[in-house]
């Protein structure tokens, strides 16, 4: 190998490592000058501010909170994903979850199990429910080309009002006090013990942080390490060389959307094993659409969509603070989109910048005459 061939691509290496990195330092420089204007047009310090947020979000109590609701947004955001690596918008997670929530909550307060076992349905259940609901979809696609992203978001309006009418004391709700009503609790033996993992806090972490651990990992080995993955990846790249590779695209879609359907029915299993035992009037609701914000935040790779469910948690419970200093909370919401917009524009320039950059390579390539060539 020669030394001018060793150098070229050692500046090719070093040239990819500097973009990776320009993209997200865009983002955040561009997130801080947007986010910085509106505090300053309110009247507020932008750096007395990120002070307040980061000093609240130090204290044991909100870490544990930042913990549990990372959890539940990294579980969605892995829902989204897996969909997204195939060009699938899979945004009935939403719908999927709380469908899923409501039914396995109705069955782990009715039966009584040994410990694991009654875990073990109970999430089971989830999963199913989760699955089934998104196969709609996936069959109206695959089937008879209807857009997945209509498809789901009217399965959304489908599942609200279906866990509506489920939600009544005449099927499967009790009522808990005088203004809430909701599934019969779920005893001791299906809930998942929290873990004490943050100290000079009396407050624990969801058990079920371990489970978004393990899944994080599955969703790597499945899409890197298996012929699904590759199969769901190459439909994702092009899905005209994946039918002229022998990929059955129709049952990949199927498949796909079932798969997402299946983790996003885990979306809600913190909250109802770890915290509430039962699914009730006031079960957190809208955490289908911040996973898309964070499948999006973290570029569909495990590790940015752990950072970015961490960030997300962080902005939304260290900003309790604002409103106590007569800061609109508002501000949060504003900082998210303005980080999710930034990151968008951030890779798509680095993006653009690399793409033009490899064809002026190519261009000088066919322009350097070949040693030992005829005249």
């Amino acid at each position: 190998m020669s030394s001018s061939f060793t150098d070229r691509l050692l500046g090719r290496v070093r040239l990819s490592g500097l973009l990776a990195v320009a993209a997200p330092l865009l983002a955040v420089v561009f997130a801080g000058v947007m986010t910085s204007i509106v505090l300053l047009l309110n009247g507020s310090d932008p750096l007395h501010t990120l002070l307040l947020l980061v000093e609240y979000g130090a204290a044991p109590r909100t870490q544990v909170l930042i913990l549990n609701s990372a959890t539940t947004y990294y579980i969605s955001a892995l829902a989204v994903a897996i969909g997204f690596r195939m060009n699938l918008f899979n945004i009935g997670v939403d719908g999927q979850y709380r469908l899923a929530a409501l039914l396995a909550a109705a069955v782990g307060g009715a039966i009584s199990l040994p410990a694991p076992l009654h875990v073990g349905v109970t999430v089971l259940v989830a999963v199913a429910v989760g699955g089934l609901w998104a196969s709609i979809a996936a069959v109206l696609k695959a089937a008879r080309g209807v857009s997945e992203v209509i498809s789901t978001i009217m399965l959304n309006a489908v599942a609200t009002g279906l866990g509506a009418w489920l939600l009544t004391t005449d099927r499967l709700a009790v009522s808990l006090s005088s203004n809430n009503i909701g599934t019969k609790p779920i005893p001791p033996s299906g809930q998942v013990p929290g873990i004490s993992l943050v100290p000079g806090s009396p407050s624990k972490v969801y058990g079920f942080l371990l489970v978004a651990v393990l899944l994080g990992v599955g969703y790597h080995v499945l899409l890197n390490r298996t012929r699904f993955g590759f199969d769901l990846r190459a439909t994702g790249r092009s899905e005209t060389a994946a039918v002229a590779s022998g990929v059955r695209v129709g049952r990949m879609v199927v498949l796909t959307m079932i798969l997402s359907g299946a983790v996003a029915g885990l979306v809600g299993m913190p909250q109802l094993l770890g915290e509430a035992y039962t699914y009730s009037l006031d079960f957190p609701p809208g955490l289908g659409f911040i996973g898309i914000s964070i499948a999006l935040l973290g570029r569909n790779n495990p590790i940015g969509i752990a950072l970015g469910a961490l960030l997300w948690s962080f902005l939304n419970n260290a900003g309790e603070i604002l409103g106590i200093n007569d800061i609109p909370q508002e501000i949060v919401i504003i900082m998210q989109g303005a980080i999710v917009l930034s990151v968008v524009i951030a890779y798509e320039l680095v993006h653009r910048y690399r793409a033009t950059a490899e064809r002026r390579r190519v261009s000088r390539r066919l322009a350097t005459p070949v040693e030992g060539a005829a005249a």
